[in-house]
């Protein structure tokens, strides 16, 4: 358990604070391993310090590299690298506090399918041309698993026309591909369709599923994606999934961070201890 995040910090609050049973709820929070998201400029120094303090551990970590020019088609999570060159610094960064050590790394979220999607701003040969810099320069590390990141379940329906894009973005030297990330979709449903995606992509590749927040499933409800009430904490992350095409359940996204400035939250990935209260006390087990 790191004592350092907002969810390890909000139990110790409540516990100062007498209010033990919301602290028991966050902590089924603080105390699973989480994702560490990269989004600086220089993300070297603190992927090393990630990935040695779990070396030390006995542990894999995973990192996210989310720094893509355009990121998030200049919505809730709007920035990124200024250019080309200041992304592939940044992957040069990345690599180098790799170094030879384990990690999982999922790849720029949102990025492939909000290009398929249509993305404001981006060059769709130029975000190809650097999702493969990453893709290669990552997996070229001895060992680093990397999952190009696809979107969910029902973002894009064609997962032929989705194979394409993520073959254009390097794919092919990916461990496979990331789905799920920051959203709700069921782990049935996301396994169905990564498998109609793995065989679009021609076989060989393989999943990771985000399952930090998919506990009760997709809101039905209008901006299904942003902060949805009622949802739950999903399956604690694993790499015992059941399914050989599944290589891990993470959570990728940080339980109780905020989607975004919508239904009362604050701005994207900061933390809100009301949500992750929901969270867990809507989670099974």
């Amino acid at each position: 358990m790191d004592p350092n995040t907002a969810a390890a910090r909000q139990a110790a609050a409540y516990r100062k604070q007498g209010r033990q049973a919301d602290a028991r709820l966050i902590d089924r929070i603080a105390t699973r391993p989480q994702a560490a998201w990269l989004n600086g400029a220089n993300p070297g120094p603190a992927v090393r310090s990630v990935t040695l303090t779990a070396t030390r551990a006995h542990r894999t970590p995973v990192l996210v590299a989310y720094h893509i020019p355009h990121r998030d088609c200049g919505l809730h999570s709007a920035g990124g690298a200024g250019d080309a060159a200041a992304y592939r610094a940044y992957i040069n960064s990345f690599a180098w506090g790799l170094g030879s050590r384990s990690a999982y790394v999922i790849v720029e979220p949102d990025a492939v399918a909000s290009t398929v999607a249509g993305c404001a701003g981006a060059d769709t040969k130029e975000r190809n041309a650097l999702l493969a810099y990453a893709v290669n320069r990552l997996s070229a590390l001895p060992r680093t698993r990397v999952y190009l990141d696809a979107g969910n379940a029902s973002w894009i329906p064609d997962v032929w026309q989705l194979a394409a894009a993520l073959r254009a973005a390097g794919v092919g030297k990916a461990d496979g591909v990331a789905l799920n990330v920051s959203n709700y979709r069921t782990n049935a449903e996301t396994s169905a369709y990564g498998r109609r995606l793995a065989t679009a992509l021609g076989g060989g590749k393989h999943l990771v599923i985000d399952t930090s927040r998919n506990g009760n499933g997709p809101y039905r409800g209008a901006d299904a994606w942003c902060n949805p009430p009622g949802r739950a904490l999903g399956v604690a992350p694993t790499t015992r999934t059941g399914d050989p095409l599944v290589d891990a359940y993470l959570w990728v996204k940080r339980p109780g961070e905020s989607d975004g400035t919508c239904r009362g939250g604050p701005v994207a990935g900061a933390w809100w201890a009301a949500k992750g209260l929901e969270l867990a006390r809507n989670a099974r087990g």
